[in-house]
């Protein structure tokens, strides 16, 4: 049987390292985490915590990059859970790649997002976000599919972790493993050469936190950051997949 090829888009200050810590704990399934990432550091001059280890340490042509997607599984596993972050996906990239995959947008409040992005960053632009990347990538899949990908939004997600992984697995034909909702603590060998700038909380965890309101009082500049990717967000949480 052909590899099941999950890809998860999701923006910065997600949920995005703990769901890649969910599937890796499956039996069944290898990951790989954010693949684009150099190339992205490397296209765009950005300067990202340990910018030359990441640009030295992975591939910065996207090409290549790509085609490996979509080539042998590592370790011949029947699963491959790709975590992806959607502002990698830049406009010279070209997508049709990603119809060899089933994708999965993964969503969070912009409110949030920001919040948090602004504790490791000091500016921060709706593209930083992926927001708007996430809903040009939607409307890219619904085309292609003629029908909405799936959509998960993380504040759901962690009032119901079982549910949204049972119901995801379903949707892939999957079964479920208890394995999914808790894991080991500490680093992965799968984790990226940036997890030490990243993944402290998640290094700590073993499952996914429950879910909590967040503080997010924004002002100025960063509230329309905000409030410029919040149409987007709402558009696409419409189209939440249903939860039993």
């Amino acid at each position: 049987m052909k590899p099941l090829r999950i890809a998860m888009w999701s923006g910065p200050r997600n949920i995005s390292t703990a769901m890649m810590r969910a599937w890796e704990n499956r039996a069944d399934c290898t990951v790989s985490d954010e693949p684009l990432y150099a190339a992205y550091l490397a296209d765009t001059g950005l300067e990202h915590p340990g910018r030359e280890d990441v640009i030295a340490g992975g591939e910065t042509d996207w090409r290549l990059v790509t085609r490996s997607l979509l080539g042998p599984v590592p370790g011949g596993k029947p699963i491959w859970y790709q975590k992806h972050m959607s502002h990698h996906l830049l406009p010279e990239m070209a997508t049709e790649w990603v119809f060899g995959l089933s994708n999965v947008l993964l969503i969070r409040d912009p409110a949030e997002v920001v919040a948090s992005y602004l504790k490791a960053r000091a500016e921060v632009t709706p593209e930083d976000i992926g927001l708007p990347q996430q809903g040009e990538l939607f409307d890219l899949l619904c085309e292609h599919l003629g029908e909405a990908p799936p959509v998960i939004d993380a504040g759901d997600f962690l009032r119901a972790p079982e549910a949204h992984l049972r119901a995801l697995c379903g949707r892939f034909g999957l079964d479920f493993s208890d394995a999914m909702l808790s894991w080991p603590a500490g680093p992965r060998a799968s984790d990226g050469i940036w997890a030490p700038h990243w993944y402290d909380a998640v290094r700590k965890s073993t499952g996914f936190e429950a879910w909590r309101a967040r503080e997010s009082a924004l002002t100025g500049e960063f509230a329309a950051v905000a409030e410029a990717c919040r149409p987007v967000y709402e558009r696409l949480r419409e189209h939440r997949m249903p939860v039993p």
